[in-house]
């Protein structure tokens, strides 16, 4: 019964094929998904994670984030709703599998960012996206990118560069990423972006034209 179920919810989430976008903060991530999401705004969608951390000023439940309790974000994950989920910083992140077939519902290549544990998470699923991890050229660009934001505390600092160091390692393991792109210049990183994904893209704009 479980496993017709388990089967029955992926054959549901028919559509375009998701994409994981995985890297340390500070690798430029955000900027090139930006820019795809700028260029091929028809083609790609976010799917929208549940966490158990307070809103920030300005963002909005059910755009930025899915606000819960640690109750109700714990019994989802015990009933199978989540295909990851992480705790980092005391907060629990998550993406439930009904945010990414709301987005594939639309025809639309679900974007999924998320860490090094949540891939692992994936993997262990029959989501069946395309990797892509997205690196710094070294650790000391990646420190001078983070310093000159200007937003951490030394000690948060240190802390995103260990975390960075292990990603790293985590990306040149063989068979993990479908794609390993090293953000040294961005229009060159982009470029390379765009051909990993272009195959996709060409699938989703195909559908639209004859729908």
């Amino acid at each position: 019964m479980y496993m017709r179920y388990f089967s029955r919810l992926f054959s549901a989430m028919a559509g375009p094929r998701p994409v994981v976008f995985s890297g340390p903060s500070g690798a430029g991530k955000s900027t090139l998904l930006k820019k795809l999401m700028k260029e091929y705004d028809s083609v790609f969608g976010f799917s929208v994670s549940h966490t158990t951390r307070n809103p920030r000023p300005g963002e909005e439940n059910g755009k930025d984030y899915h606000y819960v309790t640690r109750e109700v974000m714990q019994a989802g994950i015990d009933k199978g709703d989540f295909i990851e989920n992480a705790e980092f910083s005391g907060n629990m992140y998550g993406t439930s599998k009904a945010a990414v077939q709301d987005v594939q519902a639309k025809n639309l290549i679900c974007i999924l960012d998320i860490d090094m544990q949540g891939v692992k998470n994936i993997k262990r699923t029959d989501l069946s996206p395309i990797y892509i991890s997205i690196q710094p050229p070294s650790m000391a660009v990646l420190e001078k990118r983070l310093r000159d934001r200007k937003t951490e505390s030394e000690e948060s600092l240190q802390k995103r560069l260990q975390a960075a160091k292990v990603d790293m390692e985590f990306s040149k393991e063989p068979g993990v990423f479908d794609v390993v792109i090293i953000n040294d210049h961005l229009d060159d990183a982009y470029g390379k972006l765009k051909d990993a994904l272009l195959e996709e893209i060409t699938k989703v704009k195909k559908v639209n034209m004859s729908s």
